[in-house]
């Protein structure tokens, strides 16, 4: 997908299509008077008859228009103008490129009213615009035999209006977000893949397929005996249910500055989890809903896919990411409840449940990360359904040992509407933890539930500028509507920008 600004008036533009905005009230856009000027009155004649509302998402084809360099109009409702804000905007383009892609529209420019320049500036708007066109012409990576729906012909959007100082701002802000929307679909294609399909294995390849893909990531992957030989018990411990091996994948694209004596700056650090498929172990999920557990590997998604942003968008940055992989399986050979395990760390953790696997290997993810004396480590993992009770799935819950980088990376989602939301993460969680026969347990009782699997991931992370993000709740839908969401991709990749920029 192409994109960039339209800078000559609106009926000269050379496109297929140019979509525009209206009002409930109803009222036209500045944007739509100026192109119903030139085509004759036809939009607010239409307007008028009663055949477009304006109503928030509507849309409605105008072909055959005369008096433009475009034969069709897409009408595009706003909803009410007093409460005209991003979130409209968002539907507002989110179903005017829904409309475009049910044709076979080629070329189109998008006039729709935008924010004003607080709630959405010239990079994000340009990136969020580009988001939310990959987004819409996503098409699930399905493995139906029938007939597929056509692939959408829609290839290039031209959109505005940005001021002249701001053009290459915007031009910035489409390549991010055509990076972003690049990397969203590396996450929804992973996760929307069935467990026989996509197994620690398979991530591992995807993990080597994208260092082949960019000379600036360098990929190392940890089979079963150097797990062994980096005494990550943890994760051998919920691994050795299965009859998969676990993997351990280190990602390391070097896009950013050496210090002076050549070593690579401290990079960023992202964990994800990789439970491929979560059984919840002994300790066995209920049933309904239970194919949902493919999408326990989000989290080792999210990595792979922000590290493909870095790559595309060739951050002047360093980043790793870390991703362990494995399956959570009632075998045979299964962990326990009871089981005492030794982590790669040292400390020892006796397992209550073996349904709260992911904190278990994330533990020894978070071990591993201090090798790269980060400048700041975040891990992102589907990990608590008392997340998604807290914060729904509206909100990823953000925990951290550091007040300034769980600020970040708040402020990141509210700039690109993925948003978060800081739960506390004080030491009085930490006493549930308890333990009488080992360092402490891996459960912490129902009560504040996805803090006390935060607090358990601080044991493993004292020293370290840290962040967990449980996105649980936020990183698919379930019902009619089941796949992957493709967050938190957009607050991870900005949080990426923003370190970035700050060199």
């Amino acid at each position: 997908m192409y994109f960039d600004v339209w800078s000559k008036g609106l009926a000269e533009l050379a496109v297929e299509c140019i979509a525009v905005g209206v009002f409930d009230e109803p009222e036209l856009t500045p944007e739509a008077r100026a192109l119903d000027h030139s085509a004759g009155g036809r939009i607010a004649a239409t307007v008028a008859r009663g055949d477009f509302t304006g109503r928030s998402g509507e849309t409605l084809l105008l072909t055959d228009v005369t008096g433009l360099a475009a034969s069709r109009v897409l009408l595009v409702g706003l909803g009410p103008r007093k409460s005209f804000a991003r979130k409209a905007w968002r539907r507002g383009c989110t179903s005017a490129v829904h409309a475009l892609a049910r044709t076979r529209i080629r070329t189109a420019a998008l006039a729709i009213e935008r924010p004003g320049a607080k709630e959405l500036d010239d990079y994000y708007f340009a990136r969020n615009l580009a988001e939310l066109a990959a987004s819409a012409l996503y098409r699930v990576n399905d493995l139906k035999t029938g007939k597929k729906a056509p692939t959408p012909l829609l290839e290039r959007i031209i959109a505005g209006p940005v001021r002249a100082a701001g053009v290459e701002t915007a031009r910035r802000g489409f390549a991010h977000g055509r990076a972003v929307g690049l990397a969203m679909s590396v996450q929804r294609d992973l996760a929307n893949l069935p467990a026989n399909i996509c197994t620690p294995k398979y991530l591992a390849e995807r993990a080597r397929a994208l260092a082949k893909q960019y000379r600036t990531v360098r990929v190392q992957v940890l089979d079963q005996a150097a797990i062994r030989r980096e005494k990550m018990g943890c994760l051998l411990a919920v691994a050795q249910g299965s009859a998969q091996p676990p993997r351990f994948l280190v990602l390391d694209y070097r896009g950013g500055k050496t210090q002076p004596a050549g070593k690579p700056a401290a990079p960023i650090v992202l964990i994800g989890k990789g439970i491929t498929f979560d059984t919840g172990g002994i300790s066995l999920k209920d049933p309904p809903a239970m194919d949902e557990m493919k999408y326990d590997m989000s989290g080792a998604a999210a990595v792979l896919a922000a590290l493909t942003f870095a790559a595309e968008a060739r951050l002047p940055l360093r980043v790793v990411g870390l991703i362990a992989t494995c399956e959570n399986m009632p075998g045979g050979g299964a962990v326990k409840p009871g089981d005492i395990v030794t982590s790669a760390s040292g400390q020892t953790v006796e397992i209550l449940n073996t349904d709260a696997e992911g904190r278990l290997v994330l533990a020894d993810a978070l071990q591993y990360a201090r090798r790269f004396e980060p400048a700041a480590v975040v891990d992102i993992a589907t990990l608590t359904g008392a997340c998604v009770i807290a914060l729904g799935a509206h909100h990823s819950g953000v925990m951290a040992s550091d007040e300034a980088l769980a600020r970040e990376l708040v402020a990141a989602g509210l700039r690109t509407d993925d948003r978060a939301w800081q739960l506390p993460l004080t030491e009085e969680y930490a006493e549930q933890l308890k333990s009488n026969f080992a360092d402490f347990a891996n459960i912490g009782g129902r009560e504040g539930g996805a803090i006390t699997a935060a607090a358990f991931l601080s044991k493993f992370a004292q020293g370290l500028k840290w962040a967990h993000l449980d996105i649980a709740g936020t990183a698919y839908q379930g019902g009619a509507q089941k796949g992957s969401t493709g967050r938190p991709t957009p607050l991870v990749t900005d949080f990426l920008v923003q370190r970035a920029d700050r060199g």
